[in-house]
């Protein structure tokens, strides 16, 4: 049958102002960048001679893998394979491998092949072999060199310490010779502002000191051209206690400052173990010693000095470094920011325990006016002028101990003290500090009983929250003895909305300010706006956090705490080195997982270190050489189909000189996390199989999901579609005017939105994934229908334009030879503005006059993302027996959570 033209649709129609709201911050648009003008980082060849501009990198050394046999000293693909599968990803036992070993030669016994390992021990032979990665690790020993007391001496002076560590300069060159971090790297320091002309501090290379530091080095004519490489180092003891005989250890490591955060934060080899620190033990009575504590601070900054002094050297004269992008660079190192948690910071600085190590503010009144800033120099006249006493109790100042930075060039380990958001912030303030005073407050307030109740009121508000895609659930509250950082992240996502009519409005807005304060800090990028907000939101708080003063929780009349008192010094830190988001110790605790632990399981516990080494060791050689393998495009498909390619008489096929840090593009079950790929705009696709199990005509589809307005709801949306300059609204139109639809439709069970991001944990492009899901039978035990921001109006209006949809069910089909991804949706409808105490919007279920929640049919390209809402909860307890799948049915009124991610939090703000 012949179609008019008539007949055909116009161009698609999505509602009034319907686009997604653009969801790349304003300093991503236009971006100027000031780099450098002597440190600028020009490629040259191997032995330092400048290039001319654009002159391609120079073709991969064979001694790069690519001849004459690139899997030396594998065979074969298949031969990699089984070592990295077993070693790498199952982390099989020697016992286990030497089963698969045996399995795998009676399979090819019956045709006469081989297997190329006997036995596990032969297999880390040939890992051992690889050549990529190498970098050993070296013990050395260390011994109390002081004076000895009369009589027998304590057991800690007679005893040797072992440092482990590895070539700091040897690691660092395989670092940044890394080819996935090409296109995430700044090869200089630069200055970076937004089209309104802002200032904004970002990755390292983008803040004040990488720029002061290039000055600094260009006073010698000779480095002009030079690429500056700060060295990012970290410590943190783990929970794992790793005890050889008298002693335990924790690691220090280290990262290439010129690498972004987004690569620092990824899980790459951006930050590697180079180093276990010697920490003594004794009895209880000689550990309060002077000249013991002395003597382990002493050991602790001599050991830095020793693990950093291979690059030494290469922080006055430059040397040739082979870079991501395939050039060499002459490079000029220094040590740049150090991460460490407040006790190890105590330690860094030698200062008195409850001084700050950025200022000389008095621990009795850490946020008194008038503090000034710590300084080496100024250290050092301190020393000079006054008494080992006077230095402790005045000044905070240990006349005991040289800080490791002092042998250093441009090195000042007070300034180079970064924030830490995780034990300052995140742990620190709000779960050590606000958290707990908050309980104190309740049991001092309402007696213990009363204050109990209402605690587990709390924490049954805590576990009533909806689901959201890669939220924790706390199926108890917050009652769980074992805090780890992101329990902690977690709760502050749920906190606000529980605490809410249980506890004054102060102690809520002090919490407002505190998440605003934090969500600010954590963001990737800071522009100089932001960085006046930040200290507002500090200011707020410090004036809101007096309600708890005189209670249960702050006894005296005043606040001093090291923890909450280091805020004060984020808006200069963010400006020396760009966002606490790429210089946290999360980055560190999370590296302790493959560093420590896992190797840790894995020993027979005796002599734990020197076979985690090992390990250390092989897995570094095992990921360098997957890393060349893949950049040669010969980890490309499974085994089965690279041997088949290799049958077919092909071969793999190198792949271009590109970032390529995020993972494979499998995002079909994933609920949230990294979008591979570079920046690009935010969309919403649905899921790639449809669900099974539902009838395919509209009529059949709404008696199967109990939805009888779907029918009419559908073909309004198309009246809308087809009539798009009409200026009558489709719900007012008779519903006989609009288009009817006899065709198939297809159901999806969820959505993906993919979107711009940094400031979460995203792929290397800053992109991010999350499910929406519409599901009426989630995991075989509830329905499952999330909430959405829509765009249905232009910013001006009530919540930027935005309106929340529950999705109840996402389908496609075509009319008129177009296809149409739609979602079907009932409304939660915004006030005029956010709450007064929460700073949240409030919104209400949609009714119709029938008391029936209306629907309406939703073209996918109106969803922006998903949104997460905490019902109001007032005053009222709720049931004991209250479960979380009933919660978006449960109440009257909901607060949009500003704080679930940080991408909702900024483009809320």
């Amino acid at each position: 049958m012949a179609t008019s033209s008539n007949d055909l649709l116009p161009p698609l129609r999505l509602s009034s102002n319907a686009l997604h709201r653009h969801f790349t911050p304003d300093y991503e648009r236009i971006p100027t960048k000031q780099v450098h003008p002597d440190l600028n980082g020009i490629p040259c060849d191997s032995n330092g001679r400048f290039l001319p501009p654009h002159t391609p990198p120079p073709p991969r050394a064979p001694s790069e893998g690519v001849s004459p046999n690139p899997w030396r000293p594998f065979g074969s693909r298949l031969e990699f394979d089984f070592a990295h599968y077993h070693f790498v990803e199952l982390q099989s036992s020697g016992r286990n491998i030497d089963k698969a070993l045996d399995m795998w030669a009676a399979s090819v016994m019956e045709f006469g092949g081989n297997v190329p390992w006997k036995n596990s021990a032969d297999l880390y032979r040939t890992i051992d072999a690889i050549q990529h990665g190498d970098a050993p690790w070296k013990v050395y020993q260390v011994h109390y060199q002081g004076p000895f007391p009369p009589g027998t001496p304590p057991k800690w002076m007679t005893e040797s310490y072992e440092l482990c560590m590895r070539d700091a300069r040897q690691v660092l060159h395989h670092q940044l010779s890394t080819q996935e971090f090409s296109g995430n790297i700044d090869y200089a320091p630069y200055k970076h502002q937004d089209a309104d002309g802002q200032r904004v501090w970002s990755n390292l290379m983008s803040a004040d000191w990488a720029w002061k530091q290039a000055d600094a080095i260009a006073k010698d004519r000779a480095t002009h051209g030079a690429m500056f490489v700060p060295i990012i180092a970290g410590s943190d003891k783990t929970t794992v206690s790793v005890a050889t005989g008298n002693q335990e250890y924790h690691p220090v490591y280290m990262s290439p400052g010129n690498l972004s955060n987004i690569a620092r934060r990824a899980h790459t080899n951006a930050f590697l173990p180079i180093a276990f620190l010697p920490i003594p033990k004794t009895s209880k009575k000689n550990r309060k010693a002077a000249t013991y504590q002395t003597f382990c601070r002493q050991m602790y900054h001599a050991s830095l000095s020793i693990i950093f002094e291979p690059l030494k050297p290469g922080m006055s004269a430059p040397e040739v470094i082979k870079c991501p992008d395939g050039h060499f660079r002459r490079a000029i190192y220094g040590l740049g920011p150090y991460i460490a948690d407040y006790p190890e910071q105590v330690w860094l600085a030698a200062i008195v325990q409850g001084w700050c190590p950025k200022c000389d503010a008095p621990p009795h009144d850490l946020d008194c006016k008038g503090s000034h800033r710590r300084s080496e120099r100024k250290t050092d006249f301190l020393i000079g002028a006054w008494d080992p006493g006077t230095l402790w109790t005045t000044f905070g100042v240990r006349a005991d101990v040289v800080p490791f930075t002092h042998s250093f060039p441009r090195a000042d380990i007070h300034e180079l003290l970064s924030p830490d958001l995780l034990h300052q912030v995140i742990k620190g303030t709000f779960k050590d500090h606000l958290v707990t005073w908050v309980n104190e407050y309740l049991l001092e307030e309402h007696r213990e009983a009363r204050g109990l109740d209402i605690i587990a009121d709390i924490d049954r508000r805590i576990s009533a929250v909806p689901p959201f895609p890669g939220l924790r659930r706390f199926p108890d509250g917050r009652d769980f003895k074992q805090w780890t950082g992101d329990d902690s992240k977690a709760l502050m996502k749920v906190y606000l909305g529980a605490i809410a009519g249980h506890v004054p409005d102060a102690m809520v807005k002090s919490l407002v300010a505190f998440l605003d304060f934090c969500y600010i800090a954590r963001r990737n990028a800071i522009t100089s706006e932001g960085l006046k907000q930040l200290e507002h939101a500090l200011d707020r708080f410090h004036v809101y956090r007096e309600v708890f003063v005189g209670t249960a929780g702050v006894r005296g009349d005043q606040i001093s705490l090291p923890r909450q008192h280091s805020l004060k010094h984020y808006v200069r830190s963010i400006r020396l080195f760009g966002s606490p988001n790429g210089l946290c110790s999360s980055i560190t605790e999370s590296k302790h997982i493959k560093a420590v632990k896992e190797p840790w399981r894995r020993s027979n516990r005796f002599q734990a270190l020197a076979q985690m080494l090992q390990t250390n060791c092989r897995m570094d050689k095992l990921a360098a050489a997957h890393q060349v393998l893949t950049a040669l495009g010969m980890m490309d498909g499974t085994t089965s189909s690279h041997q088949a390619m290799l049958l077919r008489g092909e071969q793999p096929q190198p792949r271009p000189r590109v970032g390529a840090m995020a993972a494979e593009d499998n995002m079909d079950d994933d609920d949230h996390g990294p979008a591979p790929g570079p920046k690009s705009l935010s969309s919403v696709e649905l899921a790639h199989t449809p669900a099974r199990g539902y009838p395919r005509t509209l009529r059949s589809l709404a008696i199967h999901i109990d939805q009888p307005e779907l029918p009419a709801a559908l073909r309004r949306f198309l009246y809308d579609q087809v009539n798009p300059d009409s200026d009558i609204s489709p719900a007012d139109v008779d519903i006989n005017d609009c288009p009817d639809f006899t065709g198939r439709i297809v159901v999806f069970q969820s959505a993906v939105a993919r979107f711009y991001a940094p400031s979460d944990l995203c792929g290397a492009g800053g992109m991010y994934h999350e499910r929406i899901r519409s599901h009426q039978n989630w995991k075989g035990k509830y329905p499952r229908y999330d909430t959405m921001f829509i765009k249905t109006g232009p910013d001006s209006d009530p919540m930027y334009g935005m309106t929340i949809g529950r999705a109840l069910l996402f389908f496609s089909f075509t009319f008129r030879d177009k296809h149409f991804p739609c979602v079907l949706v009932n409304w939660y409808v915004p006030g005029n503005a956010p709450d007064e105490n929460t700073g949240m919007w409030v919104v209400q279920p949609e009714f119709a006059g029938n008391g029936r929640r209306p629907l309406s049919v939703v073209h996918l390209d109106c969803v922006a993302r998903a949104a997460h809402l905490l019902p109001v909860y007032g005053t009222s307890f709720i049931p004991e027996d209250f479960q979380f799948y009933d919660s978006l049915d449960a109440f009257r009124a909901y607060f949009v959570n500003n704080v679930i991610d940080h991408h909702t939090h900024e483009f809320l703000s």
